[in-house]
């Protein structure tokens, strides 16, 4: 088991999980979700990026789960992020 993904596995794996899930291109946005993990990581801890990104995804399916709400619950995150001061 590999501990870290060269970029182009990263690729595959989105591509594994976009058929395995019949997910299209626009609902898997790596950069964005990487944005989001690294600005979690820089401004509240590092153990809270994949949480925080768990969280994105339950906001958005909640809000009906179109790309256009994965974004705006990943921007809301990361402005939380952001501004976090413990």
């Amino acid at each position: 088991m590999a501990e870290h993904l060269p970029p182009e596995a990263l690729d595959a794996w989105a591509a594994a999980l976009r058929e395995r899930f019949g997910l299209g291109p626009d609902d898997v946005p790596i950069s964005m979700i990487l944005d989001l993990a690294r600005d979690v990581s820089v401004h509240v801890a590092r153990p809270a990026a994949p949480f925080s990104a768990y969280v994105a995804g339950l906001v958005a399916g909640r809000a009906g789960g179109t790309p256009e709400d994965v974004r705006e619950a990943v921007a809301a995150v990361r402005e939380l992020a952001e501004g976090w001061q413990a």
